[in-house]
C-alpha cells in the first residue's frame, strides 16, 4: 500500500498523524509511505526522523 503523510495546514494544528516510529513500522510491513517535508516538525519530529 502506499500511504502520504502531508503536513498540516491548519492553524493551531500542531499534530501529524504518523510519528516516525508509526512510519518505520508501516515500511517494515512492506508499505511504501511518503512524508511531506517539514510534516512533523510542529510535534517535535525532523525530516531526518522519518528516513
Amino acid at each position: 500500500m502506499i500511504i502520504g503523510l502531508p503536513k498540516e495546514i491548519k492553524n493551531n494544528e500542531n499534530r501529524v498523524a504518523l510519528t516516525p516510529s508509526g512510519v518505520f513500522s508501516l515500511a517494515k510491513h512492506g508499505h511504501t509511505v511518503y512524508v511531506e517535508t517539514s510534516a512533523g516538525i510542529n510535534s517535535g519530529f525532523t525530516d531526518e526522523a522519518y528516513v
